[in-house]
């Protein structure tokens, strides 16, 4: 008796450890289905987008570049302030119209951009505190606070591409490194981070690894070198490979951070992605997260070459 009950148990586990293998079997392979088709996603968005971005930022004047980075600022706050949906009332005329303003930076002298942005700064904080004045509290300083960190991570950050650009020497060629050490990172810490990473980088992004990050900045270092070398070759512009490997990396660092600073605001809010809009990408901001955060840094020491 004893002798039979014990064989029933052993083929109920057998039982039971096979159907919960074919389970596993089954969500493995559909995670797998799902992760080779959002990667073809992700490819076939990339190679629509970028011969649009590409050209527009090589051919495009100063008015095409600035009306198209102000489209993209818009959307973004657009993306940023609806996150926020249920947690802050974030008051977006504010920041739309900011981001408006970046069309109208090629009718304004090079020198008073700077000086202008930080009146900018200035303005926004005022009309942001007239506002809960006029309305009676209906705004606080919650809503203040999300509204202005919008502006300024996304409108200001932004405005320097047209800085980069078009008011330093060379700034068409320069502007490249942005967007190398950026996508150089992105595409480095992916492809290596989901091969060989092993250790978790932080927790606020768990499929962020060690072995990625530190893969994004040998990805970033080598894309910029091998573009300095373009730029040498075909431009003759005799740019230091040491002072650019030394940018490349720190601004490696940076775009890391800016990806990490994007995660933590979507935690905050609880959601996975800023919106829909591009297959495989996510949002906009999501695209632009690394970017932006760059831009200022490079800006100020891409004008030292």
């Amino acid at each position: 008796m004893a002798g039979n009950n014990t064989k029933k148990c052993v083929k109920n586990y057998q039982n039971a450890f096979t159907a919960n293998l074919k389970k596993w079997k089954y969500k493995i392979t559909r995670e797998s289905k799902k992760g080779k088709k959002m990667n073809i996603k992700r490819f076939l968005s990339g190679i629509v987008l970028f011969p649009i971005f590409a050209l527009i930022l090589i051919f495009g004047n100063s008015y095409v570049v600035d009306i198209f980075i102000s489209i993209v600022a818009i959307m973004s706050l657009h993306e940023f302030y609806k996150a926020f949906q249920g947690k802050a009332n974030p008051i977006r005329w504010v920041g739309y119209v900011t981001a408006l303003l970046i069309c109208f930076m090629p009718f304004i002298p090079g020198e008073y951009i700077l000086p202008g942005i930080t009146l900018l700064i200035l303005m926004n904080l005022l009309v942001l505190f007239a506002q809960i004045i006029i309305t009676n509290m209906k705004y606080n300083i919650n809503d203040i606070a999300i509204s202005m960190l919008g502006v300024c991570y996304i409108v200001f950050f932004l405005m320097f591409v047209p800085l980069i650009r078009d008011h330093l020497e060379n700034g068409h060629i320069l502007i490249w490194y942005v967007f190398f050490a950026a996508w150089g990172t992105d595409i480095f810490a992916y492809l290596i981070g989901r091969k060989f990473g092993k250790h978790k980088f932080t927790e606020i992004s768990p499929n962020k690894s060690t072995e990625g990050c530190a893969a994004g900045i040998v990805g970033a270092l080598l894309l910029c070198l091998i573009y300095t070398y373009i730029c040498n070759s075909i431009w003759g512009l005799g740019i230091d490979y040491f002072f650019i490997g030394g940018i490349a990396i720190f601004l490696s660092v940076i775009s890391q951070i800016g990806d990490l600073a994007a995660s933590s605001v979507k935690r905050y809010c609880e959601i996975k992605d800023f919106s829909n809009l591009i297959p495989g990408h996510g949002g906009i901001l999501d695209r632009i997260d690394s970017v932006i955060f760059i831009l200022p840094f490079a800006y100020f020491l891409l004008s030292i070459i």
